[in-house]
């Protein structure tokens, strides 16, 4: 299995003045935001958006993504490795000749499902996938495409993370492990994460 980001978070979308407010930076009414600081911020709110949706699985802000699979895990429905999924944009299957066909939008449907969406056919099995081929699957996933879509749980992990990164920025060794309280507040979203491959077998009778 191959997952790949193909767009991320406009600067926009990020919470650059909750996390300002947070860390009680100073700023003032005619004092213009330093463009520096604010690339700073954005870079630790990317680093611990990144880190909580590794941890749970769960995407925050809406963006687009590729899965590639060399085959289904489940012809009768393969679960997708994020959540939540709130489109499956095409399915493509590859015969590894440079040979790519779209698959008829009529065949497959999305069960949406906030811990495993999935990917099902509309009738008995999903399109076989050539032995020296591949399937892809674009889809958007995520809460939102602004920052109050987020759960407020996650929404305030990000925060305490970007700020444990902000703080240990100058040290070159940080501890690996999240914060209790992140630990905490993302518990209830985790979920073992799903994944593709050739588990199914391309016999099917």
């Amino acid at each position: 299995m191959m997952l790949v980001e193909l767009t991320a978070p406009a600067l926009e979308a990020l919470p650059v003045a909750g996390l300002r407010a947070h860390l009680r930076l100073g700023s003032g009414f005619e004092m213009a935001e330093d463009e520096a600081e604010t690339a700073a911020l954005a870079g630790f709110l990317r680093a611990a958006i990144g880190t909580i949706e590794a941890r749970t699985g769960k995407v925050l802000l809406a963006r687009q993504f590729r899965l590639r699979l060399e085959d289904w895990r489940d012809p009768r429905g393969h679960p997708m490795p994020l959540a939540p999924v709130n489109t499956i944009e095409r399915v493509e299957i590859d015969d590894g000749f440079g040979q790519v066909v779209p698959v008829d939008a009529s065949t497959w449907r999305l069960a949406p499902d906030m811990q495993r969406p999935m990917l099902m056919p509309r009738g008995g099995w999903l399109p076989v996938v050539p032995e020296a081929g591949f399937v892809t699957v674009t889809f958007s996933a995520g809460f939102g495409a602004v920052w109050d879509a987020v759960p407020a749980d996650l929404a305030q992990a990000v925060l305490l993370l970007a700020a444990r990164y902000y703080e240990d920025r100058s040290f070159e060794d940080t501890a690996s492990a999240l914060p209790f309280g992140v630990s905490s507040l993302i518990e209830r979203w985790r979920a073992v994460r799903v994944l593709g491959g050739r588990g199914a077998s391309r016999r099917r009778g």
